[in-house]
């Protein structure tokens, strides 16, 4: 049989941000290669698959991760050869259960997410097509509408914006090429405008988007909307927001930070409420802590004019989602697959979505590699929009690449019309 796995090789390479990562190579009975690396998150829900690193603090800050390299060569290496590389399930429940664990803590989240792509890419190979044209099942019709993370929140010296990622969407146009172009316009133009605010020009953040200036989340989509309506693309960009406010919780008090005080989930709730009045946003995700369900179901309930995600809440992971669809408490989610740790579980959970109207979103992690897989996934689900950071650095421009080639090479696709689901 043409697929049949031959040999599983596995090595430590490093990320973006010069961190320790698994990469996996699959090789088939025919020859065919893929080849695998799991990305890894800044803010990371504490419901993620484990990531497993040395902790020897001698080599990368403990960071390394050659006991997940030995894992693979000497514990669910052996026992894939033979396998059938199109049968992903397969693979993927094999090593759930060598691993034997809920989250994947013996053998590490990241040691079986990297073996799981390598295998999913080695299928797409062995075809010779493209993984997103496997995922799709043929020819895709669209590309997603990016959406650019270009203001970066966090603790900064004097001052901490307590919302993660400020997001521009670039939707309206029917071409990828331009959509890609409006961002990038938009992204330098936010340069001019932050120095002027500031008197000096911003600093880059560690997500590459321009450091938060302000601990005021109206002033920095007011300073956006600036550059926005600069560029000449008012009406064709919204706003996109990450909170990740279970970084800014206060779980003692059960508050949030936010401009500097501490306030209620009902108040948060409410200021998300008055930035979707006061700005056209396409999403608020990760509004509140990863285990504020009732919270969530309000959010759902109270902002009207945006569409209500979950992330850390519900980390790809298909019991979580389903918890979420009975208590109403999200309108979509974000789809990591890392998070839960195989390809197969991550299909599984945007096909529960799909069944019962839940928009997944795919998103990188801050932590990239080139060639993620997640890219894949965003083309041959042909999903409505997806995550990006900042148009700078190189795996995340190889990202935009991926799109405008993907669009070129498929006759009649055009980007994604998210008209209908925008919600202002």
């Amino acid at each position: 049989m043409q697929g049949k796995i031959k040999s599983v090789l596995a090595q430590q390479i490093i990320d973006c941000k010069c961190r320790p990562a698994v990469e996996v190579e699959i090789q088939t009975e025919c020859d065919a290669i893929g080849r695998g690396a799991a990305p890894t998150g800044t803010s990371v829900g504490m419901h993620e698959a484990f990531v497993l690193r040395d902790g020897d603090p001698t080599t990368y800050k403990g960071l390394s991760v050659h006991k997940a390299v030995d894992h693979v060569m000497n514990v669910i290496g052996p026992e894939l050869i033979g396998m059938n590389v199109f049968d992903q399930r397969a693979i993927d429940e094999k090593m759930i259960a060598l691993d034997g664990t809920p989250d994947k803590r013996r053998l590490g989240g990241n040691t079986i997410y990297s073996v799981s792509i390598a295998a999913f890419r080695a299928a797409a190979a062995s075809r010779a097509v493209p993984l997103y044209e496997r995922i799709a099942g043929g020819h895709i019709r669209t590309v997603p509408v990016p959406c650019f993370n270009v203001i970066n929140g966090g603790r900064y010296e004097g001052l901490t914006q307590a919302f993660n990622e400020f997001l521009i969407v670039p939707y309206g146009t029917d071409s990828i090429d331009f959509s890609v172009e409006m961002a990038v316009a938009v992204f330098l133009k936010l340069s001019d405008v932050l120095t002027e605010f500031l008197g000096h020009k911003p600093q880059v953040a560690s997500s590459y988007g321009y450091a938060a200036p302000s601990e005021d989340p109206e002033v920095i989509l007011g300073l956006m909307q600036k550059a926005i309506d600069q560029c000449g693309y008012t009406g064709r960009i919204a706003f996109a927001l990450d909170c990740a406010s279970s970084e800014m919780y206060n779980k003692e008090a059960g508050t949030y930070l936010l401009k500097g005080k501490q306030v209620s989930s009902d108040e948060l709730i409410a200021y998300g409420k008055y930035l979707t009045e006061k700005f056209n946003m396409v999403f608020i995700e990760d509004l509140l802590d990863e285990n504020d369900w009732t919270g969530y179901s309000k959010a759902v309930r109270e902002l009207k004019r945006t569409i209500v995600l979950g992330d850390d809440l519900t980390v790809t992971n298909l019991e979580l989602l389903r918890k979420a669809h009975e208590l109403r408490a999200v309108d979509g989610f974000v789809l990591k697959p890392n998070q839960v740790g195989t390809i197969t579980e991550a299909l599984d959970a945007y096909q529960f979505a799909q069944e019962h109207g839940m928009i997944a979103v795919p998103s990188g992690r801050s932590g990239g590699v080139v060639d993620d897989v997640v890219m894949d996934f965003s083309v041959g689900l042909e999903v409505p929009f997806q995550k990006n950071g900042a148009p700078r650095s190189g795996e995340r421009i190889e990202k935009l690449n991926f799109l405008m080639r993907a669009n070129a090479r498929s006759p009649g696709c055009r980007l994604y019309d998210i008209k209908p689901l925008l919600r202002f």
